[in-house]
C-alpha cells in the first residue's frame, strides 16, 4: 500500500472513529433527558436535563435558592455528569485576596425513571469533600392546563384564630418569632448586635392539603421578606419588591420560576391581599386584584421545599428567617375536584 493509500485509510478510520462516539454517546442521552426529583437525606433537588441544537443542558435547583443553569452537563461512561460551580474568595496573610472555582459534580446512572448516584462537594478550605448519595425520580408530563371555570370546592378552612393553635415550626429545635396578636400573626426575628446569629424558625400548618385556593392578607415592612410555601413546596414570594422591575423574585411570583405579569405590589407597610389557586401543577396568583400569574405550569418545586415530591398532601409554610412580616384572614379552600 502507497503512502497516499496508507494516509488515506487512516483518516477514513479516524472519521469512522469519530463518528461512532457521539452515536454511542446518544444511545444514552433518552436516559437523562426530562425532569427529575432528586431526593437526599440532607435535603432535596431538581434537575432538567433537555437536548438544544445537538448539544446537552441542564438547570439545577440544590436545596436552597435559585433553579439556575449548570456549569457543565455531559455523558460519559453511559453516567450523567453536572457541575455547578460556586466562588470561594481568600484573603491571605499579606492582604491579597485569592479567588477559588468550587466545583460540584453530580455523577447519576439512569436506571429506567429513577437515577441513582452522588453529589460530591469539596470544603472551601480543601480539606475533604461532602458527599450526598442520591437517588432520583422522573417527573410525570404536566397535563393541560385546567379549567378553573369547573373546578369544585370544599368547605373553607380558617387558618388563623386567637392564638398559634394549628400552628407549628417547621424545625425542630429553631427559635420562633411568630406570636397571634388581635387576630394577626406577626413574625419578629430580631438579632442582637455584637451576638452569634438567631436561627428563627418557619412556621407550618399541623394539616396538610392537596389542591386549593388560598387567600390571605401580608404585610411587609421595607426591606423585608417572606414567602408562603404551597404545600411545603412551592414558594410565592412575599417582599418589598416596589417600584423593581418584574423578576421572578418579586412579590407574587414563583419563586424563581414564574414571573408576574404586572407589578402589582404596593408600597412597604400597607396591607396587600393574595389569592393563589395550586391545581393539578399549575398556578393562578391574584396579588392585589390583579391576576399576575394566570394558570402556569409549574414545573417543579422550589428553593426550601420540604421535600421533592410534587405528589403528596403537604401544609403552608411560611417563612420566617428572613426578617419582620405579618399575615391575617388565611383562609384555604381545598378543591374536591
Amino acid at each position: 500500500m502507497n503512502t497516499i493509500k496508507k494516509i488515506s485509510t487512516l483518516i477514513l478510520a479516524f472519521v469512522l472513529l469519530c463518528n461512532i462516539s457521539p452515536l454511542k454517546a446518544g444511545d444514552d442521552t433518552g436516559l437523562y433527558l426530562g425532569r427529575w426529583a432528586l431526593h437526599f437525606e440532607e435535603g432535596m433537588g431538581w434537575l432538567e436535563v433537555r437536548q438544544e441544537d445537538g448539544y446537552l443542558d441542564a438547570d439545577l435547583l440544590w436545596i436552597g435558592g435559585s433553579v439556575t443553569p449548570v456549569a457543565n452537563v455531559y455523558i460519559a461512561s453511559g453516567k450523567l455528569i453536572v457541575t455547578r460551580t460556586s466562588k470561594a474568595i481568600f484573603e491571605k496573610a499579606d492582604g491579597k485576596v485569592r479567588t477559588h472555582t468550587i466545583t460540584n459534580t453530580l455523577e447519576l446512572e439512569g436506571k429506567g425513571d429513577q437515577l441513582i448516584g452522588k453529589m460530591t462537594a469539596p470544603n472551601k478550605d480543601g480539606a475533604g469533600a461532602k458527599v450526598f448519595y442520591i437517588h432520583a425520580n422522573r417527573i410525570p408530563p404536566l397535563v393541560a392546563a385546567p379549567d378553573l371555570s369547573q373546578v369544585k370546592y370544599g368547605k373553607p378552612i380558617e387558618l388563623l384564630g386567637d392564638d398559634l393553635s394549628g400552628w407549628r415550626l417547621l424545625e425542630p429545635g429553631a427559635v420562633s418569632g411568630w406570636k397571634v396578636e388581635k387576630g394577626i400573626l406577626n413574625n419578629d426575628p430580631a438579632q442582637k448586635e455584637g451576638e452569634p446569629h438567631i436561627h428563627y424558625g418557619n412556621l407550618r400548618t399541623e394539616a396538610e392539603f392537596e389542591d386549593f385556593n388560598l387567600k390571605l392578607s401580608v404585610n411587609v415592612p421595607e426591606g423585608s421578606n417572606s414567602g408562603v410555601y404551597l404545600r411545603g413546596i412551592y414558594e410565592v414570594q412575599v417582599m418589598d419588591s416596589y417600584g423593581k422591575k418584574l423578576d421572578s423574585h418579586n412579590m407574587g411570583a414563583l419563586y424563581s420560576r414564574i414571573s408576574p405579569s404586572e407589578s402589582a405590589e404596593k408600597k412597604a407597610g400597607k396591607w396587600q391581599k393574595m389569592d393563589i389557586t395550586l391545581f393539578d401543577r399549575h398556578l393562578t396568583v391574584i396579588l392585589n386584584g390583579k391576576k399576575i400569574i394566570d394558570n402556569q405550569p409549574v414545573y417543579g418545586v422550589t428553593g426550601g421545599a420540604m421535600t421533592s415530591d410534587e405528589f403528596k398532601p403537604g401544609p403552608i409554610y411560611l417563612q420566617g428567617d428572613h426578617g419582620k412580616v405579618s399575615y391575617k384572614d388565611i383562609v384555604l379552600t381545598p378543591i374536591i375536584q
